[in-house]
């Protein structure tokens, strides 16, 4: 593989958040537990910017959004990003949540399945960061909220009307955007928000535990899976069809596909290599 599309993202040292990868699992989580874990314009930029390079990553399979100090995020920060808003014109605001909406769309196209494990306060922008990934773990006492509209927004941000109505249902989803009221963790998990509910001692390790298991997969194909998944949602059936028999013909020329044949044929369980 060409240097220009290979990376090693193991050693990161980001300003904003904390990092660290063990066994091609990357564990990332916010790092001001004292404000219940709130983003800023340049952490905000420097998470966009981690995803996207996560696509040329080589040392890294899954990735673990973790809860930071009992708690996930408390959305965007009043003082460092609300404030500053207030006296923004337009065209600033708009590079603004263009901004925001790239760091989901980062999370969608890193290729890299994305686990969330959510611990108390996970509102606004830390919802959507949960909505936004692949899959989402969360504590009993984790509390989600889409509460734009309490703050004199749209529920319309990042993408969340077009994405969690897919995961919860039209109704569930309107209903969260229009009262930005707080989604139980029982209720997140009725509706198939939450994947799981662990306490709270135990959630991070049930997240490493999963994100393991998939890491021991074929990563290459995982890539084609998260890629469907996101890119199937604007094609009509036969398209999808298509564009899963391509899919498959790919994965089917990978060195895992041959290793999982000797190793059915064997009667030993394949060792996935990732290429």
């Amino acid at each position: 593989m060409s240097s220009l599309t290979r990376t090693e993202l193991a050693g990161l040292k980001p300003e904003h958040f904390l990092w660290e990868v063990k066994d091609r699992v990357a564990v990332l989580r916010l790092n001001r537990p004292d404000r219940k874990n709130p983003l800023t314009f340049e952490s905000y930029a420097e998470l966009r910017d981690t995803f996207r390079a996560l696509v040329y990553a080589t040392d890294v399979d899954v990735v673990v959004f973790a809860a930071n100090g009992g708690n996930f995020c408390s959305g965007g920060d009043v003082h460092d990003i609300i404030g500053p808003l207030v006296g923004m014109d337009m065209k600033d605001l708009l590079a603004f949540t263009r901004m925001t909406g790239d760091l989901v769309k980062a999370m969608i196209g890193c290729g890299k399945p994305i686990i969330s494990a959510v611990d108390g306060i996970c509102v606004g922008a830390g919802a959507i960061i949960a909505m936004a990934s692949d899959l989402r773990l969360a504590t009993p006492e984790a509390k989600c909220a889409f509460l734009f509209t309490r703050v004199g927004l749209a529920g319309c941000d990042m993408g969340a009307c077009a994405m969690l109505p897919r995961i919860i249902g039209q109704g569930r989803a309107a209903e969260l955007l229009y009262t930005g009221r707080v989604m139980s963790a029982e209720e997140g998990a009725a509706w198939g928000f939450w994947n799981g509910v662990h306490p709270a001692e135990v959630l991070e390790a049930e997240a490493l535990k999963l994100a393991t298991r998939i890491a021991s997969g074929p990563v290459f194909a995982h890539g084609i899976t998260k890629t469907q998944l996101n890119q199937e949602w604007n094609m009509g059936l036969e398209q999808a069809i298509e564009a899963e028999a391509q899919a498959q013909a790919i994965c089917m020329q990978t060195r895992d596909f041959e290793r999982a044949y000797h190793a059915f044929v064997a009667k030993e369980k394949p060792v996935f290599q990732g290429d």
